[in-house]
């Protein structure tokens, strides 16, 4: 449809908007009954709301905070007497989130105070092959006024400092852009299920009011978030100045102040803490009132004690001279101690909240949020450690003047080579685990069509591509065994650093040769691949920068990330979701309103999910005026399982009676989409028997070609697709009048029901390979 020249925008602007074409633009201004024979066609473009203009591929740096958000939504599914339960989740996971956002600027901290300040900038030999830090070096500018250590790192505190600024700008701005946009009047969303607030049940928390505008919670978070960044930062230059103010014949002034920083900073961090801890979001209705006070003073009062923090460290201190490291490792060991604790906190949540409601196909048993936390601290410490080492690297090179960033960092980079070598025996296995399975649907090809003559290397390509798409449901297992494993060699890691405060190489001398050996070659191999890791993920986000296919690729993977709202971190990516269901949801509610008609809301791949949210957000009335078509959906294979609480069977299951009619296509050789899996007799009304891939196994006199193995993609292509479309518009009459009669020739796109779609698609693309569309027909 969007290819067609007639196409124009009704409604809408450059980030989002809804398409028609010119000959139905006025359909809306008049009754259903004058629409004539056809069904009025739209589609919604929401393709720039993830994968727009190049500078959303720095995103990917944000990579952590949307993984540690996704775990807030993967809770399990609960009983309404479990809401201490389901409260404490939320809690747990908030606070993993603060320590991401501590580990993040306690690491630029790293950088640009400990190894450039105050190592590079304190040794001469290294201060003389960098000359930008010249002024700063006490050789170098014959003890210039900038080379006392505190002023230095008062001047390189500056640069953690404008990047938490950075962020708050970011986050701040990103909202008003996609998250302010509420919710239609009068959108009750009725049902059954809880979230934790102890408000009204719902059958899904996706149909509350306030589900997709939780603007109160998210700027209490940023200013949580910004205040314990400022106070990171603060600390990080007040305690270096305070411990040298604390050893004898220091000035009476600064040794008295120090006790009273560190007093600060404590309260500081307590105030953060107390407002993270407070409650969650509030969905029962629409946040339109804003903690100012809070959100304001906040982040105003910790950028003050950070300004305090560096007119204290500038003071004069003639005989303080840098050496050694600054106490960093303390820091990063407290931080990897507590996520461990959180994270294994949140697993015993997570397992009791699981077992009062199990569900069967929930991913990990109901342990995919605690696994999920896991993977974003292992990625946070993961870019901490590759920086900090890439820094020291080039600061130092080979030369060993410096004493480098913190021991537990060099920890953390060797127990990556025994990570990557478990990750290559299960990718042995699941590889020999699906030839098995190849084998065993070549078989079952070869069944399905006993009347074609026998092509082995098409039989083998069709069985190879459901054996792939099969992969997809065990994603679960991977993840269980990746997330225990980082716990494992992280928690050794940590112990390993505390027990030799030395780096592997070192704290194997002395040992058998073989362990010895071992330690160097994972140490020297760890270093390499962080390095390297760090390197080839800027080079994406740089390639994604100039590159719009790249561009694209990184949209399609953040279709998932950023669907959810911005519940456990404020610094996540923006959630698209947030204007995309208020857009969908206004536009079908006053379509409804003026002509009295109902719709068809058609959607492939994530835009599936995008037409449930936007139908459970409707009013009954209108809920029942919408009949649903999805076709390579996610809804139940990724959505149902990894998030139960809010896909999961009873909300699958209500959402089916609260729509008209609902139709779901899928095929055995797509790897994202599946069927719904509907309890009961739901599940047969709601799932068509898997669409034949290829269309033809041989060449007919309809495919005198090969007909392509579709997988994910061009399922209007299929005619069950139109025939399925057909049976929905007739159930849905007498209102809405029967589809036009189909001309002989070519079929232009547009000419049926149109599916919503991420955007418009390039000259000579199919436009049923878009990925993540979804779409409405309406008349």
């Amino acid at each position: 449809m969007l290819d067609d020249p007639r196409t124009v925008r009704v409604t809408g602007d450059d980030t989002a908007a809804v398409f028609r074409r010119i000959d139905d633009v006025d359909a809306e201004e008049r009754p259903a009954a004058e629409h004539g024979e056809a069904p009025v066609p739209e589609a919604y473009v929401w393709c720039n709301l993830t994968s727009g203009n190049g500078s959303r591929a720095l995103w990917l740096l944000l990579l952590p905070f949307m993984v540690v958000n996704l775990a807030h939504w993967m809770r399990p599914t609960s009983e309404g007497r479990r809401l201490r339960t389901v409260r404490l989740y939320g809690l747990l996971v908030r606070l993993a989130g603060l320590s991401l956002t501590v580990l993040l600027v306690a690491a630029a901290c790293e950088v640009a105070l400990d190894l450039a300040a105050w190592q590079c900038a304190g040794t001469p030999a290294c201060a003389e092959r960098h000359t930008w830090l010249g002024f700063l070096s006490p050789s170098g500018s014959g003890d210039g006024w900038w080379s006392e250590p505190g002023r230095r790192l008062a001047l390189a505190a500056l640069v953690p400092s404008a990047l938490t600024g950075l962020l708050w700008y970011l986050s701040h701005r990103t909202w008003s852009a996609y998250e302010s946009q509420p919710p239609p009047p009068g959108s009750d969303g009725e049902g059954t299920g809880t979230d934790g607030d102890g408000g009204e049940t719902y059958h899904s928390a996706l149909g509350r009011p306030g589900f997709w505008y939780g603007r109160r919670l998210v700027a209490r978070l940023r200013a949580a978030h910004t205040a314990a960044a400022f106070l990171t930062v603060a600390a990080a230059v007040g305690t270096a100045a305070a411990r040298e103010d604390r050893r004898p014949g220091g000035p009476a002034l600064l040794d008295a102040l120090a006790p009273l920083f560190t007093l600060a900073y404590v309260a500081g961090a307590l105030v953060v803490v107390w407002v993270v801890c407070r409650r969650g979001r509030t969905e029962n209705r629409l946040d339109h009132e804003l903690d100012r006070a809070l959100v304001r003073r906040l982040p105003v009062g910790s950028l003050v004690l950070l300004a305090l923090s560096l007119v204290y460290a500038c003071c004069s201190r003639p005989e303080w001279r840098s050496a050694g490291r600054l106490p960093g490792d303390r820091v990063f060991g407290a931080l990897t101690l507590t996520q461990c604790l959180l994270v294994v906190a949140l697993a015993v949540v997570a397992h009791v909240l699981h077992r009062t409601r199990p569900h069967p196909r929930a991913a990990l048993r109901g342990l995919a949020g605690p696994a999920v936390a896991m993977l974003a601290c292992a990625l946070g410490g993961v870019m901490s450690g590759g920086v900090a080492q890439r820094v020291s690297d080039w600061l130092d090179g080979t030369r060993r003047t410096l004493p480098g960033p913190p021991v537990l960092l060099t920890w953390q980079a060797s127990v990556i080579p025994p990570l990557l070598l478990l990750l290559l025996v299960v990718v042995a296995l699941l590889a020999r685990r699906t030839l098995r399975v190849r084998r065993a649907e070549a078989a079952e090809v070869e069944r399905e069509h006993p009347a074609e003559p026998a092509d082995a290397a098409r039989t083998r390509r069709i069985a190879t591509a459901r054996a792939m798409a099969g992969l997809t449901d065990l994603a679960p297992r991977v993840l269980g065994i990746v997330a225990v494993a980082t716990l494992l060699l992280g928690a050794a890691s940590l112990l390993g650093a505390e027990l030799t405060e030395e780096v592997p190489g070192d704290a194997a001398e002395g040992a058998p040769a073989a362990l010895q050996g071992a330690a160097d070659t994972t140490q020297a191999c760890g270093s390499w691949l962080i390095g390297v890791g760090f390197l080839l993920f800027v080079t994406w986000g740089r390639r994604a920068y100039k590159d719009p296919s790249a561009r694209r690729t990184i949209g399609i993977l953040w279709d998932v990330g950023t669907f959810w709202p911005r519940a456990a971190h404020p610094f996540a990516p923006p959630c698209y979701a947030e204007r995309a269901v208020p857009d969908l949801t206004w536009r079908m509610a006053t379509w409804t309103r003026a002509t009295g008609g109902r719709l068809v809301l058609s959607g492939h791949s994530q835009g599936s999910v995008l037409a449930a949210a936007a139908a459970w957000q409707l009013e009954p009335s209108a809920r029942r005026r919408v009949a649903l078509l999805t076709y390579g959906s996610p809804l139940e294979r990724l959505y149902g399982r990894w998030f139960p609480a809010h896909f999961g069977p009873a909300a699958l299951s209500a959402l089916h009676r609260e729509v008209d009619c609902w139709r779901n296509l899928y095929r055995l050789t797509d790897p994202i989409g599946g069927p719904v899996r509907l309890p009961g007799d739901c599940g047969p009304e709601v799932d068509r028997a898997p669409l034949k891939d290829p269309l033809a196994y041989g060449r007919t006199a309809l495919h005198p070609l090969p007909a392509p193995i579709l997988g994910h993609s061009d399922y209007q292509a299929d005619p069950a697709f139109a025939e399925e479309r057909r049976l929905l518009l007739a159930r849905l009459r007498p209102e809405v009048p029967g589809p036009r009669p189909i001309e002989e020739g070519p079929r232009p796109v547009g000419k049926t029901p149109s599916a919503l779609r991420r955007g418009p698609v390039e000259e000579g693309d199919d436009p049923p390979q878009a990925p993540g569309s979804s779409g409405r027909s309406s008349g």
